[in-house]
C-alpha cells in the first residue's frame, strides 16, 4: 500500500506506478533509511510520542531487517515498494504491527530522503577519500621506483626539456591531492542534517534537532527547513568533485596510453589491464587506460544532469529531485573504480629506461640551456634565443643533436661559445639547473617524494 493512498479513490495506472517509483535505484539507501528511522524512533521517545517500551521494540525490529537486508538484498527488489521508505515502513508493520504505523509521526518522506541520502554520500565519501589517498601513495612509490629515469617533458605534445619520470608521477600527485581537498570541503559542507525539517515547514514535535543530528553523527543540523528539504548542493558538489577528479585521471591516462604507444615505447603495462586484439595477435591495448578516460565523460554528464534538474526548482521538495540519485550513484561508482583501476595500473607499470633517456636526447631538448649559457657570456636573452634558433635549424639539417656539433660549427653562429658548452648539454646539467623549488633536478625530486612520504606516514 502506497503512503499517500488515503487522498485518492482511483488506482494509479501500472504506467504511471513504473514511471514513479524509485525502488529501483534508492533500494541502496536501505541502510541509510534504517539508521535514520533508528535515530528518529528515540527522538520521538525524546519527546513522549513513543514509549521506551515502543522505542526499544521499533529499534530491534529495525535491527533485524538489517540483517536480513544484508544477508538477503534482493528482497527489497521483490517486495513491489514505491521507494526504498515505503519497503522499510512495510517491513517494520510486518514485524510490530500498528507500532510500525507510529514511527513516522511527524517525519515526511522529504525529510527522510533528504537525510538519507547525505547519510550515504558521507559513507561513500569516506571510501572515495581512502581511494584518492591509495592512488596519490601509488604514484609516489612509481616516483620512488624510477628517480633517475630521464624522459622529455612535453609541451604542444613536442618534446620540450628532460624531465624525471618521477617528477611526472608527482605532478599528478599535486593534481590528486588537490581532489581530496575538494572532496574534505565538500563533506565538510555535507554534514548537517535534514531530519525534523518535516515537509518543508519543520517538525509539529519538539525535537531536539541538534542531539538528533549528534545521534547520526551529523556535525549540526539544518538551520532553515525548506533548504533542508531542498538542498542537493551536496550532489552538485560530489559530481564536480568527481568529474574534476576524472579529467586529472583523464589525463594521466592519455599520458600512460601515448608513453605505452610503439612510437613512444616508454612503459610497458601489466598484463592484467590491458587486452589483445580479436583479429591482430600482435596487440596488446591499454583498455584500462582507455575506460577511465571514456567513463570520465559520463560523469561530465551526470553533473550537467544535475545541475539542469536543480536550476529552475522553486521551493521546496519536487519530484524532479527523485532524478538526484541516479546520476549521483552512477558518478560515485565510477569515480570508485576508476580510482581502483589507477592503482591497479601504476602498480604494475614497468618504465623502460633507456628508451626514455634516448628520447629525451632528441628533439633538441637542451636548445634552451645554449640559450642560457650564451645569455651567461653576455648575450641578451632574445639575441640569444634567436641564435640557438639558427644552431637548431643547422643541427636538423646535418641529421645531428647540438651536442654533437663541433666548436667550429657552433662559434659560427656565436664567437663566445667555448669547450665548456658541452658540459651545459648534457642531459645531467639540464636536470640538475632545475634546482628550485618543484623544479625536476633529483635533488628536489627526492626532497618531494620524503616529503609525500612523510605526510602519508602522518595521516596513517
Amino acid at each position: 500500500m502506497a503512503l499517500w493512498g488515503g487522498r485518492f479513490s482511483g488506482e494509479s495506472s501500472v504506467l504511471f506506478k513504473q514511471f514513479n517509483d524509485s525502488l529501483p535505484v534508492d533500494y541502496r539507501l536501505v541502510e541509510q533509511d534504517i539508521r535514520g528511522s533508528v535515530a528518529w524512533a528515540a527522538a520521538l521517545v525524546s519527546v513522549g510520542v513513543l514509549t521506551e517500551n515502543e522505542g526499544l521494540a521499533l529499534k530491534a525490529a529495525l535491527a533485524e531487517l538489517q540483517l536480513e537486508v544484508a544477508q538477503a538484498p534482493e528482497i527489497i527488489l521483490r517486495s513491489g515498494a514505491e521507494d526504498i521508505h515505503s519497503f522499510v515502513e512495510q517491513a517494520l508493520i510486518a514485524k510490530v504491527g500498528d507500532l510500525g504505523k507510529k514511527l513516522h509521526t511527524g517525519r515526511s518522506r522529504n525529510d527522510q530522503v533528504a537525510t538519507d541520502l547525505k547519510l550515504w554520500c558521507k559513507d561513500k565519501g569516506m571510501v572515495l577519500s581512502a581511494l584518492v589517498t591509495e592512488a596519490c601513495q601509488a604514484l609516489v612509490a612509481l616516483a620512488q621506483r624510477e628517480q633517475t629515469s630521464v624522459m622529455p617533458g612535453y609541451t604542444h605534445l613536442q618534446r620540450a626539456q628532460p624531465v624525471t619520470f618521477a617528477h611526472w608521477a608527482l605532478a599528478y600527485v599535486e593534481m590528486l591531492e588537490r581532489d581530496a581537498s575538494r572532496l574534505t570541503d565538500a563533506m565538510t559542507r555535507l554534514n548537517t542534517c535534514p531530519l525534523g525539517s518535516g515537509a518543508l515547514a519543520g517538525t509539529a514535535y519538539a525535537i531536539d534537532r541538534h542531539a538528533l543530528a549528534a545521534s547520526l553523527a551529523f556535525a549540526a543540523p539544518t538551520l532553515n527547513s525548506l533548504d533542508g528539504v531542498s538542498d542537493r548542493d551536496h550532489v552538485v558538489e560530489l559530481c564536480a568533485t568527481a568529474s574534476i577528479s576524472m579529467m586529472h585521471l583523464s589525463r594521466m591516462a592519455e599520458d600512460l596510453i601515448f608513453f605505452n604507444s610503439g612510437e613512444a615505447g616508454f612503459i610497458e603495462l601489466a598484463d592484467e589491464v590491458t587486452s589483445g586484439s580479436s583479429l591482430m595477435p600482435q596487440k596488446k591495448n591499454p583498455d584500462a587506460l582507455e575506460l577511465i578516460r571514456g567513463k570520465t565523460g559520463r560523469v561530465y554528464g551526470a553533473l550537467t544532469g544535475i545541475l539542469t534538474t536543480m536550476k529552475a526548482l522553486p521551493l521546496a521538495y519536487n519530484k524532479d529531485m527523485q532524478e538526484d540519485k541516479e546520476g549521483l550513484f552512477d558518478v560515485m561508482d565510477t569515480w570508485q573504480l576508476c580510482l581502483e583501476m589507477t592503482v591497479l595500473v601504476l602498480s604494475g607499470l614497468k618504465v623502460k629506461p633507456q628508451q626514455t633517456l634516448a628520447a629525451a636526447q632528441q628533439g633538441y631538448a637542451n636548445a634552451t640551456e645554449l640559450a642560457d649559457y650564451l645569455v651567461a657570456k653576455g648575450i641578451p636573452f632574445r639575441q640569444a634565443h634567436h641564435i640557438v634558433g639558427e644552431v637548431v635549424l643547422q643541427a636538423i639539417a646535418n641529421n645531428q643533436p647540438i651536442e654533437a656539433m663541433s666548436l667550429a660549427q657552433l662559434q659560427q653562429f656565436a664567437v663566445q661559445i667555448e669547450d665548456d658548452v658541452y658540459q651545459v648539454l648534457t642531459i645531467e646539467s639540464c636536470l640538475n639547473k632545475r634546482d628550485v623549488l618543484g623544479g625536476t633536478a633529483p635533488a628536489r625530486v627526492a626532497a618531494a617524494i620524503a616529503q609525500k612520504q612523510a605526510l602519508m606516514t602522518s595521516a596513517d
